[in-house]
């Protein structure tokens, strides 16, 4: 505890945010691309770009399910576990037959072969390219990589309940909130980036708040399982039974039996649902006396997680279980919460909302990381323009802050150009997409260790700008549609892919273009003389906030 409670509430504001920072940029960064995975997908799989983009029909939904089992019967192996059929939605406009084979030695679950039906109705494409597309920056930011998923979740668990802590202290000591929403300075040096950071943090205040402590719900049973465990002392199983029986099927008997037809399904499908959307149909253990029926309506416009399903006896073709109607206010609230955190229900417009908040989340870490910096380097500074090396910790800082701020963007670029140039015959290509994405993030981690000044720090945004800028001539050369084309035919989710990709890289392009400025300007004094250079940057410090980025002192960056 400190003399005052303002002062331990700063102190505990301070250390909650800067322990788990670097953890809590990734989140947020995977997170806030999360919001569009669908499309990120849509834009991996540039085979399917012209062709196989259709909307739902309902007078046609007989006749697909039809030629889906038929399709599925002929292709799919005699021991596959599962049949799917995945009709057309609003972000995923394609119909498509896949199933799932048994899980190998060491696999959780089967590999699901899929295929995807052209619009026409001429044809199946069955050769995609392996691609994790969008999801594997859903998974990333609460699965990590290279770790298990328990483990993964328990560390983003723990950053979780820091950045709440955060963000409880942080709204507390600051005492001008409002007026903090409308106060930015510039050429302020680290008055610029306290500003950056407060007002970063408080447009999107409802939004941290909301996406931080529906985080931590979203798994609540694994971080405080007590309560289960002392329900069901002996068999937790019989807890998800009870919770979900819809999702409990019954194993398969290796009793061959006569499957149901699908399409003599939908009359009792459209007696419960009426003319609602089919998402999607999943047979479980097809063949088999105990094969089950589940279809799967289409709830993206409401605001739940929760799915609405009907589960049917797949050899009787009898209704086994409805979803209620009704729900418990226990049922419901967890169930909105789930869905504001993954936000599927919302609109396009909604959408890039949650989009442009989770970047005003990763600005808010970045500038306190930063700020941070700015900071240690400034209690050094004596020091270090007496010739003295910077402390171990203000070069870890400095080395992780440009590791992680521009190893990310950069990552994620080189996610998306690897799934346009590597082979796509090439066994591990979706698994080679990851490892380029942490080999990007790794070399900017590398660069860090031999310079971090804001030369380093202008070349950098201006090699990963110009990638992005160029991702939409990459797909112009690699996919059947370009951005015209596109346009054209109204496929928008492409669409929107290049504009931000066009966005974000022209963002970049402008931030090194000030950096480049800012180091012109200290490079005029050391042209006349040197040591009238060293008392003019001692007197008066660099007015921009790109000075607070450097890793060598002034005098270096103006020698150099």
């Amino acid at each position: 505890m400190k003399e005052t409670f303002f002062r331990t509430l700063s102190w505990l504001h301070t250390w909650a945010g800067l322990l788990v920072c670097w953890v809590l940029l990734l989140i947020f960064f995977a997170g806030s691309l999360s919001y569009f995975r669908h499309e990120m997908s849509l834009w991996a799989e540039p085979e399917l770009h012209r062709g196989a983009f259709q909307d739902y029909q309902v007078d046609q939904v007989a006749n697909q399910l039809e030629k889906g089992q038929s399709y599925i019967e002929t292709h799919s192996a005699p021991t596959t576990q599962r049949w799917l059929i995945n009709f057309p939605t609003d972000r995923s406009p394609m119909l498509s037959f896949a199933w799932q084979l048994p899980p190998e030695k060491g696999q959780r679950r089967g590999k699901i072969e899929q295929h995807t039906a052209l619009a026409d109705g001429s044809g199946v494409i069955t050769d995609v390219r392996d691609s994790r597309g969008g999801d594997f920056f859903y998974r990333l930011h609460f699965d990590l990589h290279y770790m298990s998923a328990i483990t993964a979740r328990y560390i983003v668990g723990a950053c979780t309940m820091f950045m709440l802590i955060a963000l409880i202290s942080g709204i507390v000591i600051h005492k001008r909130i409002f007026k903090d929403l409308f106060s930015f300075r510039q050429n302020k040096g680290a008055r610029s980036w306290l500003d950056a950071h407060n007002v970063s943090s408080v447009i999107a205040l409802p939004y941290h708040l909301m996406i931080t402590y529906t985080g931590l719900i979203t798994l609540m049973l694994m971080y405080i399982p007590w309560t289960v465990s002392t329900a069901y002392p002996e068999d937790n199983q019989a807890f998800l039974k009870e919770l979900n029986p819809a999702r409990q099927t019954e194993k398969a008997s290796g009793i061959q039996a006569e499957q149901v037809r699908l399409s003599q399904l939908l009359p009792q499908v459209q007696a419960e649902w009426g003319d609602a959307p089919i998402k999607q149909v999943i047979v479980s253990y097809p063949k088999d006396q105990n094969s089950q029926v589940t279809f799967y309506q289409n709830t993206g416009k409401e605001v739940t997680d929760e799915s609405s399903i009907l589960v049917f006896n797949g050899v009787t073709g009898e209704l086994k279980y409805a979803s209620p109607h009704e729900v418990s206010g226990t049922v419901a609230t967890y169930d909105t919460m789930m869905s504001l955190h993954t936000a599927r229900f919302a609109a396009p417009l909604l959408r890039i909302l949650f989009f442009f908040c989770g970047l005003l989340g990763c600005a808010m870490v970045a500038s306190g990381t930063l700020m941070w910096a700015i900071r240690l380097r400034q209690k050094q500074q004596k020091a270090i323009d007496k010739g003295e090396k910077a402390s171990r910790g203000l070069r870890l800082v400095e080395g992780l802050n440009f590791m992680f701020i521009l190893g990310l963007p950069l990552g994620a670029a080189a996610f998306f150009y690897a799934n346009r140039l590597l082979p796509v015959d090439f066994a591990t290509r979706s698994a080679w997409e990851v490892h380029c994405f942490f080999i990007a993030l790794a070399a900017m981690g590398i660069w860090a260790f031999f310079g971090r000044s804001r030369r380093h720090w202008q070349l950098a945004l201006m090699i990963i700008g110009a990638l992005y800028c160029a991702l939409p001539v990459l797909n112009a050369f690699t996919s059947p549609s370009h951005f015209i084309d596109n346009i054209r035919s109204q496929q928008w989710a492409l669409v929107g892919f290049d504009i931000v990709a066009l966005l974000l890289g022209s963002a970049m392009l402008f931030a090194s273009t000030r950096l480049s400025a800012v180091v012109k300007t200290l490079q005029k004094p050391s042209r006349k003389n040197t040591a009238t250079a060293e008392k003019v940057i001692r007197k008066q410090p660099d007015p921009s906030y790109a000075n607070e980025l450097a890793s060598s002192s002034p005098l270096e960056e103006a020698k150099s």
